[in-house]
């Protein structure tokens, strides 16, 4: 691939209208971009619009054999968690020092079972409404797995905390993140203890990160009607919320010696009972809470939808969210059955985050990696590394947070490797015409006849239609 050729030719394909579509082929094509990581080759023949594809996917279509055969694999060969951390923990006793390669070793393993496993899922599982989802709600609740005991957690977390909750309650999908120790380590709550507790690191005491980011990112919202007294009382609600090492199992324990028995105060509203049921208590009241309603409906319909998406449609998803007592499937049916979610002009409107487009690229390209460096290194190149976002509100999904002349560059020289070491020949870029369809549009089909052949793949996987779903 002769990256001046290809670089020469995209200021000219940039300048192009996107999206003049064959208007029988738009409802599959928002389809396939919206409820899934976009088309494969035939799935635009397959699909017959936004309806039937929302309908296939609510009813979780089967998963082949094949790849359930692959996944169970993966699965089986992997360490536990409690292994992990064991052998992590013996690995930092030995070499406490910053270039441990055991250490190291044990890191990279987990990384690449965890990034294997989603990536394989979002390449080929049917399911593709629910990867989406799993992907939404990592997000929504994210830790980073760079973040010391978190490098060995991030896929345990994943799997258990995230994963079984996705079409589930809030309230069930809220209990399991808060209760996963990956979430307590990365927010520091299994450090936080009652005024004057001495544990084994001498005297610890309250720690308000979990309690601030649960209100302020996890449920209500910034504007959520909280002062800085309930951040600190929730705080006390949370002291004990734990997990301990010294059992190898890994797992949440509240230790009540680290608790705060004194009276709370929060949001008004003294918190009722003792022990692990405050926190039991307090995680009911946000998963009812209207403003909890509102923050998940603009953030689902964000990521679903439109940058800025549509009052009505945030507001119709937050009011199915409260009547259905936050059940997350009758949530998201009301937000992708709403009429504003398929309409026509939305189509084509969402620029792709770097881990949509190489999805999307691979999967329009139909290439399942067996080796997924290269994908993890391009992630990382595009600035989206999986698992990678280093702040608790994690990755924003907006045109503003990725759209710039030199990540478009760098898309470019992404789509140009690929091309070339996927062997993508002379043919491909009419494939690639025929699965991506009317996302590819006149005009830059025209001005795509007057490059070379051997370079038309690359053109398209790098254009900006592409870029766009």
């Amino acid at each position: 691939m002769q990256r001046r050729s290809l670089l020469a030719a995209l200021p000219l394909l940039s300048a192009l209208p996107l999206r003049a579509m064959r208007l029988d082929e738009r409802p599959a094509l928002h389809a396939l971009n919206r409820l899934a990581f976009g088309p494969r080759p035939g799935d635009l023949l397959r699909v017959r619009g936004w309806e039937p594809m929302l309908e296939e996917q609510l009813a979780l279509p089967a998963i082949p054999v094949e790849l359930q055969v692959r996944l169970d694999a993966h699965v089986a060969q992997q360490p536990s968690l409690r292994e992990r951390l064991q052998a992590y923990r013996a690995a930092q006793q030995r070499d406490p020092g910053e270039n441990n390669a055991e250490r190291r070793e044990i890191v990279q393993r987990a990384l690449l079972d965890a990034t294997q496993a989603r990536l394989l899922r979002a390449l080929e599982s049917p399911r593709q409404l629910e990867e989406r989802l799993v992907d939404f709600w990592f997000n929504h609740f994210n830790v980073f797995i760079g973040k010391g005991l978190c490098r060995v957690m991030v896929a345990d977390y994943e799997a258990q905390a995230i994963r079984p909750h996705v079409w589930g309650r809030f309230r069930d999908l809220l209990g399991a993140v808060a209760r996963h120790p990956a979430m307590l380590f990365y927010l520091d709550n299994f450090l936080s203890a009652r005024p004057g507790f001495s544990g084994r690191n001498g005297v610890q005491g309250l720690n308000e990160n979990y309690a601030r980011e649960l209100m302020e990112l996890h449920t209500l919202g910034v504007d959520g009607g909280y002062a800085q007294r309930d951040v600190t009382e929730l705080a006390r609600v949370l002291t004990g919320w734990t997990f301990d090492l010294r059992r190898g199992d890994a797992r949440f324990r509240f230790d009540v010696r680290r608790h705060d028995e004194g009276p709370k105060t929060w949001l008004g509203q003294t918190v009722p009972g003792h022990g692990e049921a405050q926190g039991e208590w307090v995680l009911d009241q946000l998963a009812r809470h209207p403003k909890t309603a509102e923050r998940i409906a603009f953030k689902l319909a964000q990521h679903f939808v439109a940058d800025a998406p549509d009052a009505d449609l945030v507001q119709a998803t937050a009011q199915a969210f409260l009547k259905s007592d936050g059940d997350l499937r009758a949530t998201v049916t009301a937000l992708l059955r709403h009429p504003v979610a398929c309409a026509s002009e939305l189509v084509g409107a969402q620029f792709k985050t770097p881990q949509r487009f190489v999805i999307s690229m691979l999967r329009a390209c139909s290439i399942t990696p067996s080796d997924w460096s290269p994908t993890l290194a391009a992630l990382r190149q595009l600035g989206q590394p999986l698992f990678g976002c280093v702040t608790p509100d994690g990755w924003k999904p907006t045109r503003e947070a990725w759209l710039d002349p030199e990540a478009l560059a760098r898309r470019a020289e992404l789509a140009a490797r690929v091309a070339q070491r996927a062997g993508l020949g002379a043919e491909a870029g009419e494939r690639l015409l025929d699965t991506l369809g009317p996302a590819i549009s006149p005009a830059t089909r025209a001005a795509l006849r007057q490059e070379p052949a051997r370079l038309q793949a690359a053109l398209i996987l790098g254009s900006p239609d592409f870029q766009n779903g």
